[in-house]
């Protein structure tokens, strides 16, 4: 861990530049920051494969501890991975996708997709390069999914989607032959200015608890959070002027991530376990605060006066409003703006894309057209352009094939979250009492303090007995929209 210190140190720096690139660097910096992150890359690169001696002398040890073992499991996935990957390849990855990002966000502002599409061949033929270099059993898209989520393959990922699309889809449609939920709401026509939403925000960053002198909010185009250290963490949100739940979920999202950066264990500093068990964890952590927490009748009531203060527009409605408001139900072409029940329809589509990319039955020329075929499949409608449609999230940009699969599995953490707290009980009680320390103590008792020390789905079967299942999240469903 000593010797480690050096890869922590080229983490942390570049964390920083891609805080920065997102938040603040002119668009005009993207190439030079791009070389220079590349060259970072390589030099983390040489720091970690330069460790491999030392840990093939730990991983004989057979008087380690768990966390100790934790961290030998973290830094051989991280060894393997600088090892199989040529350092040409390395640095080519990281230039080609920062440039990628900046044209991105130009060709989603404008809605042109061919502006894009030379940058996106370039990177699916390095990803493929990236697979065949990892290795994998029987399907490319397998070493690209282990890449966010430890030892999860296209077999585990088709089991889950296999439940979860048609469960979805049958609750969706009862909720909307229901009636009870809107589709529509006046509150979203409601105009903000920035500033008073910046007030709204800083008041939610407070009831949830951020440490103000280690952690900080600004403004990007797509909202992140990042990891600095554990006494740095950074998020971001986004204001457009309208229908205020979007950035105010936002924030609630972006914040229950950065909790799980603030709370991992102390004694996992500096080693590589100090991060997520997984992204699936990530984000169940995120999408836990949003929706479990933040979308309840409880937090409704207990944010009602702060908005009311800040957005005279809203005085007339009352917390129930607020609750239904947070909770419409329709069918959104754009992901960050979908409901909980049509929001794992939306990764599937991303699911299907990308392992027919990888393998080759879908081109990139044809993404936009397919895109919008599977859409229409899945939920019934079209979408008219392609900043409602291929363009609309960053993650293929920054070479992330392989990550969306995380955000349903964070969905099906959290169900099983919500399960052994109760069925929600915890929530509740919380929420009621105006403390959600109780909420961030249990959390991180049982799953931040661990870091890595634990991979996924043995954390899982430590905690819940189970893995990625499925039920616990079609029963929060129910229970919420048909209870």
């Amino acid at each position: 861990m000593e010797k480690y210190r050096a890869v922590w140190a080229l983490h942390h720096s570049m964390a920083l530049l891609e805080w920065d690139m997102e938040t603040h660097m002119p668009e005009g910096g993207a190439a030079s920051r791009g070389a220079a992150s590349g060259q970072l890359a390589m030099m983390t690169q040489k720091a970690t494969v330069s460790l491999a001696p030392l840990l093939r002398k730990a991983e004989k040890s057979s008087d380690l501890d768990d966390e100790s073992k934790g961290i030998v499991r973290s830094l051989r996935r991280e060894v393997d991975f600088f090892t199989k990957i040529p350092p040409e390849l390395v640095e080519e990855r990281v230039r080609v996708t920062t440039e990628a990002t900046v044209v991105w966000r130009r060709a989603r502002k404008t809605s042109d997709y061919k502006l894009f599409e030379p940058h996106m061949e370039k990177i699916l033929e390095i990803t493929r390069r990236v697979a065949d270099c990892l290795g994998y059993a029987k399907h490319p898209y397998d070493a690209l999914l282990d890449l966010y989520e430890e030892d999860f393959t296209v077999r585990d990922a088709d089991a889950v989607f296999s439940r979860l699309v048609p469960g979805s889809k049958k609750v969706l449609e009862r909720v909307e032959a229901g009636g009870v939920y809107p589709s529509r709401h006046p509150l979203e026509a409601v105009r903000y200015s920035t500033d008073a939403m910046v007030r709204v925000n800083e008041g939610v960053i407070s009831l949830l608890g951020m440490p103000k002198d280690r952690f900080r909010m600004d403004v990007s185009t797509h909202p992140f959070t990042i990891g600095i250290a554990p006494d740095d963490v950074r998020i971001t949100t986004r204001y457009e002027g309208a229908d205020f739940k979007a950035a105010l979920f936002s924030t609630i999202h972006e914040s229950g991530h950065a909790l799980y950066e603030l709370q991992l264990g102390d004694s996992l500093r500096f080693t590589p376990a100090a991060g997520a068990a997984s992204l699936g964890f990530h984000e169940s952590q995120s999408r836990f605060w949003e929706n479990v927490v933040g979308r309840s009748r409880e937090f409704s009531k207990l944010v009602h006066p702060l908005v009311r203060k800040n957005l005279a527009e809203v005085s007339k409605y009352s917390a129930e409003d607020l609750y239904l408001y947070f909770n419409a139900v329709r069918k959104s072409f754009i992901r960050v703006e979908a409901d909980e029940l049509s929001y794992n329809l939306h990764i599937a589509l991303r699911y299907d894309l990308e392992k027919k990319m990888v393998s080759g039955d879908v081109s990139v020329s044809e993404l936009p057209e397919v895109w919008n075929d599977v859409f229409e499949d899945y939920l019934g409608v079209r979408p008219k352009k392609d900043s409602e449609g291929v363009l609309q999230d960053i993650h293929w940009s920054g070479g992330s094939l392989g990550y969306f699969p995380t955000y349903s599995l964070g969905n099906v953490i959290l169900g099983m979250i919500w399960h052994k707290l109760g069925d929600g009980e915890m929530v509740r009680e919380s929420v009621q009492k105006k403390d959600l320390t109780q909420l961030e103590k249990w959390l991180q008792a049982n799953i931040h303090r661990w870091g890595s020390t634990y991979s996924p789905k043995v954390l899982q079967e430590r905690l819940f007995g189970d893995a990625y299942n499925p039920d616990r999240l079609l029963k929060y469903y129910e229970a919420k929209y048909l209870g």
